[in-house]
């Protein structure tokens, strides 16, 4: 489970770093940085939803 998060986690910033590439070399023209920051907000979500699930079946810290 800790993998799992932080391989969503270094998805998450590598989305974060393209979207400010793409902010840079786009000069504000094009959908490329708009889609890799749409694509952050997925991705995060899927890692909070994934922690929530994880919590209340009470995976991450089993009694």
């Amino acid at each position: 489970m800790k993998i799992f998060a932080i391989l969503l986690l270094l998805a998450i910033l590598y989305s974060l770093g393209s979207a400010l590439y793409y902010m840079l070399k786009d000069n504000g023209e094009g959908t490329r940085m708009v889609k890799s920051l749409t694509i952050r907000i997925a991705l995060s979500l899927v890692l909070f939803i994934v922690m929530m699930i994880a919590t209340y079946i009470n995976y991450i810290h089993p009694s």
